[in-house]
C-alpha cells in the first residue's frame, strides 16, 4: 500500500506502527490471534451415548434376563442388535459437534502490517492489539480492526451479518475477522484478537447452543417406556400366577423372564435405524445430505421453515436483465456469469448499450474470471454483473484497459453514492440514479424509467460519461464534484439477483403441505420484500419487519411471527436464535436454513438446521442436520416429503409389530385366564422366533415404503407416533383377527386329537397344535404386512406391487416358517408341522386379517363422508 495503489486514503495517519519489541511483549500478554479451541465430546463419549440410551438399556436388560433364563443364544442376539445399531449411529453422528472447529479456517494464514515503520507480512497468529494492518481488495480480515485511512473500501460481511451487498466503510468504522475486502484499500488498528473477536463470539454461541431432541426421538422414548412397563408388569403377573398354580418358584421365575423378554420389541430398534438410514440414502440421491439420522423424521415433521434470502431463495449472482438508453430499451439474457447472452433492440440501441456497458465496466473494479472452467465473481457482485454485461455485448474490456489505463479513480462514497474513473480522455461514471441524473446535461425520460424498473424489484444504476478537454487534465488533486459535471447520460441498467427457478413451486408445495415459511435475512427490508413478493413467499397479508422492531418478550415474538409469509430483515445471529426459540415455544417444529458463519448458532437451535452445500461456509455445514448439496430450496421440499414418508413408515411397522405382539401374547392370557387348564399355544422360544425371525424382515420392508402422492397434501399430524387410531387398528381389528384364527387352529387340532379342557395333551399332539398356531400367526403376519401399507385403503386397492422389498420379505418369511416347523429347529422351539386341518385353519388367517382390515377402513371412510 503506502501510496502504491494511487487511491486517496481518507482519515488520520496510522503512523509507523508498533515496534517489534512491543509487538512481541503484547503477544506474550494477550496470546496468539487464534480462535479458542473447542472441547468436542470424545469418540468414547459419543459411542457410549449410542450404546446406553433408554431403548438400548431396555435391550441390555432383556439380554441379561435371557441369560438368567437359560437362553444364551437369545442374549447374544440381543447384544449384537444393540452393538450394530450403536456403531452405525455413532458413525453417522461422529462429526455432528465439530461446527466451531471449522471457524478457524476462516482466518487467513498471513497479514500485512506496518512495524518499525516498515511494511511486513506476518503470520496472523502474531497480530496484537494496536498493530497497524494494511488492507486491499481480495484480503480476508484477520482480526477485529478499527479503520484509520480509507480509500474506497467495500467489505463483504455476509458471513457475519447476512447482508448480501458489500458494506462501504469509512474512517472510524470497525471491520471484523473473517470478512472479505472486495474493493479499495485501508489502514487500520487491531482492536481485538483471538477469543475477543466477533467471530469468536459466534463460535461460543454455536458451542453453547444444544440441539433439541427431535419429535421422533421423544415419541419413541414414550413408546419404549410403555412397552417396558407392559413387559415387566406381564412378567410379574405371570410369575405370581405360576406360584398360585403350584409351579416351583425357580421355574415360574424363568417362565416370567421368558414372557418379559418375548414382549420386548427386539426388532424395533434396527427397524427404526434402518428405515431412517434408507430414507437418508434416498435424500442423498435427491441432493440432501443427512448428518443426523433422526433429522430424517424431524424434517418431515417441520411446520415452519425459516429461510435465508441470498444464496437460498436467490442465486446470489447479480445479473443485468434490462438496459434503457435515450435511444430506446433493450433486454439482456444469459445464464449466471457466463459471458454469452442475447440482447434485444435495434442497431443504434445496441451500439449505445455497448457504449454504456464499456463505461459501466471501466467505472468498476469487479470482474468475472474463469477458474477451472467455471465463471466466478471476483469483487462486488454488482460490478461483476456490469462486466458480464460488457462481455455479452461483445465489448473487450481488457483491451480497452490496456489501451487506456485508469489514471484517476474516485471511489464510491456513501454521500456521493457514485463512483467514477478517468481512462484516456474520458471520465466514466456510475451510481444511484438520483446521484447521477442531476449531473447530466439531459435526462429526458430517465426518471420515469427509474420508477418503472424499481417497481419491478430491479436495482437501478445510471451510467454516464464525459469527454475531457486537455485543460481538464490532469485531474489529480481535484475533488470528485469538480470532475463529475456536465455528463452525457448513456442510460440505465436494471440489475436483479435472480430467484432460483424452482423456488416459487417449492414454496407452493410447502404451503399445500401445511408448512409455514418465513424469510429471515440480514438484508435491507425493501430488498427482502421485493424478493419475497417475486418468489411468492409474501402472504396475502404482507408482514415485513426489522429485528430492531421485534418485541423483547419471547411469547409476544412467537405470536407476532406465527404468520405464513412473514419477512424479517436486518437480522443478527442473536436475532435468529430468538426467532427459532420463539417459534419452537409456540409448538412449531422449526427448520432454519443458512449458509454463513452467522447462521451457525441458529442452525443448532432449530429442530432441523439446513445448510447450503455449494455456497455455504464450513461452519454452517458442520452445524446443520441437513446439507443441500445443490443449494436448491426445492430440495427442502423433497426432504420434507421423504421425512413424512419415513414417519408414515414408522407408524406402518409399529402397527405391524404391535399387531403381532397381540397374537403372541394371547396364548399366555388364555392360559392365565383358564388357571392353567388351557395349554400354552406358543412357547416363549416360539414367540422369540416370531419376533426376531419372521417378524423382522417384513417390518424392515415396510420401513422402505415409497412416498405416495398424498404425502405432501395437507398438514401432517405428528403429535403422537402411537395414537388412538393406531391402537384401535392394533387391539380392536388386526390383532384380534390374528389371535382368533391362531387360537381356533390350536384348539381344533387338539380337539380332533381327543383333548378335553383341563386334560394334559400328549407331547406330539401339543406340538402339532402349537405348529398350527405358529403357522396361523406367520400367515397372519403376511396379510398384516400388506394391510399396514395404508391406513385408509384396503389391500385390494393398494395392491401387492409397489414395494418389491416386501414381496421378498414375505417369501423369506414363508421359508422361515418351514424351517421353524422342521427338525432340528422344531425340537428346540417346541412345534411341529400341523395336520391338514391345522394348515387349512391357519391359512384362514390371511382372509381374516384382510377382511377385518377392509371392514374397519370402510367404516372409517363412511364416518368421514358423513362428518
Amino acid at each position: 500500500m503506502d501510496g502504491a495503489r494511487g487511491l486517496a486514503l481518507k482519515g488520520t495517519t496510522a503512523g509507523s506502527g508498533l515496534t517489534s519489541a512491543e509487538a512481541a511483549r503484547r503477544l506474550v500478554v494477550d496470546g496468539p490471534n487464534v480462535l479458542p479451541e473447542p472441547n468436542p465430546p470424545s469418540a468414547l463419549h459419543l459411542l457410549a451415548a449410542q450404546m446406553f440410551h433408554f431403548f438400548a438399556l431396555l435391550l441390555w436388560g432383556a439380554a441379561t434376563l435371557a441369560l438368567i433364563g437359560g437362553m444364551p443364544q437369545l442374549a447374544v442376539a440381543i447384544v449384537v442388535v444393540v452393538l450394530v445399531n450403536g456403531c452405525f449411529a455413532f458413525a453417522q453422528e461422529w462429526r455432528a459437534d465439530r461446527a466451531a472447529q471449522s471457524l478457524r479456517r476462516l482466518l487467513p494464514a498471513a497479514a500485512t502490517v506496518r512495524r518499525d515503520g516498515h511494511r511486513l507480512v506476518v503470520p496472523v497468529e502474531s497480530l496484537v492489539r494496536d498493530d497497524v494492518v494494511l488492507l486491499e481488495a481480495g484480503d480476508r480480515v484477520s482480526a477485529d480492526l478499527e479503520l484509520v485511512l480509507v480509500g474506497g473500501l467495500a467489505v463483504d460481511e455476509s458471513m457475519l451479518t447476512g447482508e448480501s451487498r458489500p458494506v462501504r466503510a469509512k474512517a472510524g468504522d470497525r471491520v471484523h475477522a473473517g470478512t472479505f475486502v472486495v474493493e479499495g484499500e485501508a489502514e487500520a488498528f487491531v482492536r481485538a484478537v483471538g477469543g475477543a473477536t466477533r467471530l469468536a463470539d459466534i463460535a461460543a454461541m454455536t458451542r453453547a447452543t444444544r440441539h433439541p431432541r427431535g419429535p421422533l426421538a421423544l415419541q419413541l422414548v414414550r413408546v419404549v417406556r410403555a412397552v417396558a412397563v407392559i413387559a415387566v408388569s406381564a412378567g410379574g403377573s405371570f410369575f405370581a400366577l405360576s406360584l398360585v398354580l403350584g409351579m416351583p418358584a425357580s421355574q415360574g421365575f424363568l417362565f416370567a423372564v421368558g414372557v418379559s423378554v418375548a414382549l420386548v420389541p427386539e426388532g424395533l430398534l434396527p427397524t427404526v435405524t434402518l428405515s431412517l438410514a434408507r430414507a437418508a440414502q434416498r435424500m442423498a440421491h435427491s441432493h440432501a445430505l443427512v448428518r443426523r439420522l433422526d433429522a430424517v423424521e424431524s424434517i418431515g415433521a417441520t411446520t415452519f421453515v425459516c429461510s435465508d434470502k441470498t444464496g437460498t431463495l436467490t442465486q446470489n449472482r447479480m445479473s443485468v436483465v434490462e438496459v434503457w438508453t435515450p435511444l430506446g430499451a433493450a433486454g439482456v439474457s444469459g445464464a449466471g456469469y457466463e459471458p454469452v447472452g442475447q440482447g434485444t433492440g435495434t442497431g443504434p440501441v445496441r451500439d449505445r448499450v455497448a457504449a454504456l456497458a464499456l463505461a459501466a465496466a471501466r467505472a468498476s473494479s469487479g470482474r468475472v474470471r474463469q477458474v477451472e472452467g467455471e465463471w466466478t465473481a471476483a469483487g462486488d457482485p454488482m460490478e461483476v454483473a456490469l462486466h458480464v454485461l460488457a462481455l455479452r455485448c461483445g465489448v473487450d474490456v481488457v483491451a480497452d484497459e490496456h489501451c487506456r489505463p485508469v489514471s484517476t479513480r474516485f471511489p464510491f462514497d456513501p454521500q456521493r453514492r457514485r463512483m467514477s474513473a478517468v481512462a484516456g480522455s474520458e471520465l466514466f461514471v456510475k451510481g444511484a440514479p438520483d446521484a447521477v441524473l442531476p449531473l447530466c446535461l439531459s435526462a429526458v425520460g430517465a426518471v420515469e424509467e427509474v420508477g418503472r424498473m424499481s417497481s419491478r424489484g430491479l436495482r437501478v444504476l445510471a451510467v454516464a460519461r464525459r469527454p475531457l478537454r486537455p485543460d481538464d487534465l490532469p485531474l489529480a488533486g481535484l475533488e470528485a464534484a469538480s470532475a463529475e459535471r456536465g455528463l452525457e447520460l448513456l442510460g440505465l441498467v436494471g440489475i436483479e439477483d435472480p430467484p432460483r427457478p424452482d423456488v416459487r413451486e417449492a414454496i407452493a408445495s410447502c404451503r399445500r403441505a401445511g408448512v409455514r415459511i418465513a424469510m429471515v435475512t440480514g438484508d435491507h427490508p425493501g430488498t427482502a420484500r421485493t424478493v419475497a413478493a417475486e418468489v411468492g413467499l409474501l402472504g396475502a397479508d404482507p408482514l415485513v419487519l426489522e429485528e430492531s422492531s421485534l418485541p423483547s418478550d419471547e411469547a409476544e415474538l412467537g405470536a407476532l411471527l406465527d404468520h405464513d409469509g412473514v419477512v424479517i430483515a436486518r437480522v443478527t445471529p442473536e436475532g435468529k436464535l430468538r426467532i427459532a426459540r420463539a417459534l419452537r415455544a409456540r409448538g412449531h417444529v422449526v427448520a432454519m436454513t443458512g449458509d454463513g458463519v452467522n447462521d451457525g448458532p441458529a442452525l443448532r437451535e432449530a429442530d432441523v438446521g439446513v445448510a447450503m452445500g455449494l455456497s455455504g461456509t464450513d461452519t454452517a455445514r458442520e452445524a446443520a442436520d441437513l446439507v443441500l448439496l445443490d443449494d436448491h430450496f426445492a430440495t427442502i421440499v423433497t426432504a420434507i416429503e421423504q421425512g413424512r414418508a419415513t414417519f408414515a413408515n414408522i407408524r406402518r411397522f409399529l402397527t405391524y409389530h404391535l399387531t403381532d405382539n397381540v397374537a403372541e401374547l394371547t396364548p399366555f392370557v388364555v392360559w392365565a385366564a383358564s388357571g392353567g387348564s388351557y395349554p400354552l399355544a406358543l412357547s416363549v422360544l416360539q414367540v422369540l422366533a416370531l419376533d426376531i425371525g419372521t417378524d423382522l424382515l417384513p417390518a424392515l420392508a415396510l420401513g422402505g415404503e415409497p412416498a405416495n402422492p398424498r404425502t405432501m397434501s395437507g398438514s401432517l399430524r405428528t403429535s403422537a407416533l402411537v395414537d388412538r387410531r393406531l391402537l384401535t387398528r392394533v387391539f380392536g381389528v388386526l390383532g384380534p383377527a390374528e389371535a382368533v384364527v391362531e387360537m381356533a387352529a390350536f384348539t381344533a387340532v387338539l380337539l380332533v386329537a381327543g383333548w378335553t379342557l383341563g386334560a394334559e395333551p400328549s407331547g406330539a399332539d401339543l406340538a402339532a397344535a402349537s405348529g398350527a398356531a405358529f403357522s396361523a400367526v406367520v400367515l397372519g403376519q403376511l396379510a398384516n404386512a400388506y394391510a399396514c401399507r395404508s391406513e385408509t385403503r384396503w389391500v385390494g386397492r393398494v395392491g401387492v406391487r409397489g414395494n418389491p422389498l416386501l414381496a421378498g420379505a414375505v417369501a423369506v418369511e414363508l421359508v422361515l416358517l418351514g424351517a421353524f416347523l422342521m427338525p432340528p429347529l422344531a425340537g428346540v422351539l417346541g412345534g411341529s408341522p400341523p395336520p391338514p386341518l391345522g394348515w387349512v385353519l391357519a391359512a384362514l388367517a390371511v382372509p381374516a386379517v384382510v377382511l377385518a382390515d377392509a371392514a374397519h377402513k370402510g367404516v372409517r371412510a363412511r364416518r368421514r363422508r358423513v362428518s
